[in-house]
């Protein structure tokens, strides 16, 4: 009996072995069949980008830490700088009307994609995408590409990266045009150093608290809240139908935008960008304070009149005035994607303020080419709007897991 139990026993051990054994090693995976080119981290097939209307301009890249950064560089390698940096949802695509303007005029233009964007890598996990990474990511490419001299233009999210950019690397900026967009913080005080640290988790808990927003709520409601509410909690952000009703772009145009993401795993980093527009409000004090309030060099705030994040919040916009050398000129006609519909016009408006004139313009705002009704009630679903790759033919969808994915195999073969 002793012996039988002996043996029970050793075969028992061997099989709790054996199970932690297959548990823990690492699934094999099919890198290349599912786009991945490391756990938790996809790239966007070429072939997506093919033919693009106005968009000829030739891919560079440069791999910092686990992602590969796409950028533009065009013009002469010796011209002044000019630095563009896109917002949610759109990626350096968004600038494919004002480049041409810019290198004619000699200037070297820069546009890079932020990673989950255009053809830069993409996280699968919404948890591996923070305000700090973006932040990181765009300084070291800065950086690394020397770059000097700057005049930067941020756009939407690409103020809240851009600037703590700057404050990173204050030397290399000559100049900043900031439209539409702005750096949320809290001000001076211990009131408002308190606000600094507590903000982020009651709006947090007041966007859980309210839960999901439908597309039509999107479209329909108060933009900021339901804004936040529906890229947060929905399964697919329609990139394409955001800027067919905010940035007036055609059809074709929308399906550009929808470009880098062949199915919604590769949509985390416009999900989650708008949710965490409060989340590091101290660094963005801190920033503030030891920079941008010591600014000494031009800066201009060009907001459009019909953008509805500035002109519904104009609380945000006395925010940049703190910068002290801050001027302010209003361009009339276009919405929040000023980019779109005036983009030669825009990129003159860089030219003139690089040469020390900067005036604001009016251009005839653009009219959609359907009714507004035409968009709400649909579901905008993009899924049936861009032509599926390989994923979709083999009806092998990848999952996006709730954690952190990069230290995780998602996918595999099994």
């Amino acid at each position: 009996m002793n012996k039988v139990f002996s043996i029970l026993f050793f075969v028992l051990i061997i099989s709790i072995g054996l199970f932690q054994y297959i548990r823990n090693s690492e699934p094999s995976i099919n890198y290349e069949r599912f786009n991945l080119v490391s756990p938790g981290v996809l790239r966007t097939p070429d072939k997506r980008f093919e033919d693009l209307k106005d968009y000829p301009f030739t891919p560079n890249y440069l791999t910092i830490g686990d992602t590969r950064i796409h950028y533009i560089d065009e013009g002469p390698k010796d011209g002044q700088i000019v630095y563009l940096l896109h917002g949610e949802p759109t990626w350096s695509y968004l600038f494919r009307k004002m480049i041409p303007t810019l290198v004619n005029e000699g200037f070297r233009v820069i546009a890079p994609d932020m990673v989950g964007f255009g053809k830069s890598d993409k996280y699968i996990s919404t948890d591996d995408y923070s305000h700090q990474m973006h932040v990181e990511k765009m300084t070291q490419l800065i950086v690394e590409l020397d770059l000097k001299n700057i005049t930067a233009h941020f756009h939407d999210w690409g103020g809240p990266v851009g600037f703590r950019v700057l404050a990173e690397e204050p030397n290399r900026f000559d100049r900043v045009i900031a439209t539409n967009t702005s750096l949320p913080a809290t001000g001076r005080g211990f009131m408002n150093d308190l606000r600094s640290y507590l903000l982020w988790p009651i709006f947090k808990f007041t966007i859980w608290l309210q839960g999901p927003a439908t597309w039509e709520e999107f479209i329909g409601g108060d933009g900021f809240t339901n804004w936040i509410r529906y890229s947060t909690y929905t399964d697919n952000i329609d990139v394409g139908g955001i800027m067919q009703i905010l940035g007036s772009v055609t059809y074709e145009e929308s399906l550009a935008y929808e470009a880098p993401y062949p199915n919604a795993s590769y949509k985390a980093g416009a999900q989650i960008f708008p949710y965490l527009i409060p989340s590091e409000l101290r660094k963005n004090e801190m920033a503030y304070r030891e920079v941008l309030e010591k600014w000494n060099k031009p800066f201009l705030i060009a907001n459009s009149d019909n953008d509805p994040v500035t002109g519904n919040n104009p609380e945000i916009v006395e925010l940049l005035k703190r910068i002290p050398t801050a001027q302010e000129i209003v361009i009339r006609g276009p919405g929040h994607f000023v980019q779109e519909e005036a983009g030669p016009e825009y990129a003159q408006l860089i030219i003139d303020f690089i040469n020390g004139n900067p005036e604001g313009f009016t251009v005839e705002k653009k009219v959609l080419d359907m009714n507004f009704k035409d968009f709400v009630g649909l579901p905008k679903n993009t899924l049936d709007r861009v032509e599926p790759n390989e994923i979709y033919k083999l009806n092998l969808p990848i999952p996006r897991p709730k954690k952190s994915s990069r230290d995780k195999h998602p996918l595999s073969n099994k």
